[in-house]
């Protein structure tokens, strides 16, 4: 591996590390609830937090770990890029924007007290917004860049 594509990767690791901090901060901090599709779309960076570092450890396997890494960012750009057609409009709501929600059957008393203790977030409800784009436009981006880079990686990859 040369080290241009070590800098990546580790550029690409920082990065994850970061999103991540971001996602939580703007969960925790700003008390801003996410969505499912929300949540969904972080397990990208934290395979790539998981399985960079297997690259640099292990020598067999790299070009395998390098697709499930990339394969993961696409899935990424993919659930975005859904996310933000449910925002815009475009597509409706799935089940997967519907888990928290069972389909037992309540008493008044009960679907109030539930209400009360979670309020589901709607995909298509944007509650925080970055220079005017929604996090899943942003991360729609991101992700497409992150799989453009990691195929120019396995590209490279056995090239000196």
């Amino acid at each position: 591996m040369t080290k241009l594509n070590k800098l990546i990767l580790n550029s690409i690791l920082v990065f994850s590390v970061l999103s991540l901090v971001i996602a939580y901060s703007i969960q925790y901090i700003l008390g801003h609830k996410p969505c499912n599709l929300c949540l969904i779309e972080r397990y990208p960076y934290f395979i790539a937090i998981i399985f960079i570092p297997l690259l640099f450890i292990f020598n067999k396997f790299k070009k395998p770990i390098m697709y499930l890494i990339t394969s993961f960012f696409i899935f990424g750009a993919l659930v975005s890029f859904y996310h933000v057609g449910i925002e815009q409009g475009f597509f409706s709501e799935s089940l997967v924007c519907d888990l928290n929600n069972s389909k037992e059957v309540f008493s008044k008393e009960e679907l109030l007290k539930q209400l009360q203790i979670t309020t589901p977030v709607s995909c298509k409800d944007v509650t925080f917004r970055f220079l005017g784009l929604s996090l899943a436009t942003i991360n729609t981006i991101i992700s497409i860049v992150l799989s453009g880079i990691m195929f120019k990686v396995i590209n490279d990859y056995g090239k000196n």
